[in-house]
């Protein structure tokens, strides 16, 4: 399995900090399942890490960044941590991949009984046990946020969704967010918005509308 657990420029470099301002998570909670998860259960399962040192903190790729993110909304509508591990090991054996939860035909197979979940597909069937009842919205949204390659994995991510600006391209900028078809980080104009700069002169600098700009301000302030 390639475990996408080095800097390589298509991968994209996500230091915890980075995953916990992009997903607006606490940071001691994604460095507790870059660790206990992803390192040890699922690494130790497959002999590989999902992260790797970076100026003395642990980064991933924007495949584990996205697999956080359904992590992370399976465990609120109650489905227990163990159980998304169990059916992330499975899925990775049927498919043969490190990140089946960047899979558009595997996110595309979840499904509820309003007391259960499982994943379904023509390879098999994965059960999630949870303890509330289910509501997997999050799911539709996060399909309208991204886009997928011709292999059906996550290739881009809009954390705000299509409709706004901030794009998440692990082949552009290290990954890092930027400003729609620009490589304009979003910083870049809230730092000058901080410093007293007007919106209208912020747009016209950077040749872009300013709905960007209040996009850039939207999605730095949030963080």
């Amino acid at each position: 399995m390639d475990f996408e657990n080095k800097v390589k420029l298509k991968n994209g470099i996500y230091t915890v900090p980075d995953v916990s301002k992009i997903l607006r998570l606490p940071y001691q909670k994604v460095n507790y399942w870059v660790n206990k998860y992803w390192d040890n259960e699922l690494g130790g399962t497959f002999k590989g890490k999902y992260s790797w040192t970076i100026e003395n903190t642990r980064a991933v790729s924007f495949h584990t960044l996205i697999e956080f993110y359904v992590f992370y909304h399976l465990s609120e509508v109650g489905v227990k941590p163990k159980d998304v591990l169990k059916a992330h090991i499975e899925l990775s054996k049927l498919f043969d991949t490190p990140f089946p939860f960047a899979s558009k035909n595997i996110l595309g197979s979840i499904r509820t009984t309003g007391k259960k979940v499982f994943l379904e597909s023509n390879k098999g069937i994965v059960s999630l046990d949870g303890i509330r009842q289910f509501n997997l919205d999050f799911i539709k949204i996060f399909f309208k946020n991204l886009d997928f390659d011709n292999e059906l994995v996550a290739a881009r991510f809009w954390p705000l969704g299509k409709e706004r600006s901030i794009l998440i391209d692990p082949r552009r900028q290290f990954g890092h967010p930027v400003l729609g078809l620009t490589n304009i980080y979003p910083e870049t104009i809230y730092n000058l918005y901080k410093a007293g700069e007007p919106i209208e002169f912020l747009a016209f600098t950077y040749e872009i509308d300013k709905k960007v700009i209040n996009d850039a301000i939207e999605y730095c302030e949030a963080a």
